[in-house]
């Protein structure tokens, strides 16, 4: 490539860039590549807290960046959309991290020791509220879940579903408000 062709795609603005990208030209996606890599190689190392971890997960977003760039439908939005592959990336990583428990085991089950009575009661107890969370609106279900039993901050729950903290912490608030009233019969 010619150092005028090599210097008007460097000053090419997104829109262009992804769109000639998207036609399958290397050269428009690596001016892609460069320009917005270091940001992303920054967030990624912030949230993931390891470098080498962080280059993987860039290098995976531009791989699924390359095969989906025909998706992109305003291509002045590549850095968002980029940052948005990024950004679940990341999360995919963390959370394949942390130690996973069965959502089904909300409670932790009765020890053996204990007589059938009460392991019927904490059976009877673990299903009413597995209907209660089946009665919430599914917002509200997918944030109590990943707040109780995924332990993930608030942050990290408006992250995964793509909404404001402050909705997350409505949601959360009404979702535990109506299986408090579902399950006072337990308590």
């Amino acid at each position: 490539m010619t150092p005028q062709k090599l210097r008007a795609l460097q000053e090419a603005s997104d829109d262009t860039l992804a769109a000639r990208a998207a036609d399958g030209d290397p050269a428009a996606f690596e001016v892609l590549v460069r320009r917005h890599g270091p940001l992303m190689r920054a967030y990624a190392a912030r949230m993931l807290g390891s470098t080498y971890e962080s280059d993987d997960v860039v290098q995976e977003t531009f791989v699924t960046a390359w095969d989906r760039l025909g998706e992109l439908e305003a291509g002045a939005a590549v850095k968002a959309w980029l940052m948005r592959i990024l950004s679940r990336r990341c999360i995919d990583r963390i959370r394949a991290r942390r130690p996973h428990e069965d959502i089904t085991e909300v409670e932790a089950p009765a020890p053996a020791t204990q007589g059938p009575e009460h392991l019927a009661e904490v059976r009877t107890a673990r299903e009413a509220l597995s209907r209660a969370l089946d009665d919430l609106p599914e917002l509200q279900r997918r944030c109590w879940v990943l707040r109780e039993v995924g332990q993930y901050s608030y942050d990290e729950i408006a992250a995964e579903l793509g909404i404001p903290a402050s909705t997350v912490r409505g949601q959360l608030a009404r979702g535990r408000r109506r299986l408090l009233d579902a399950m006072e019969d337990w308590r």
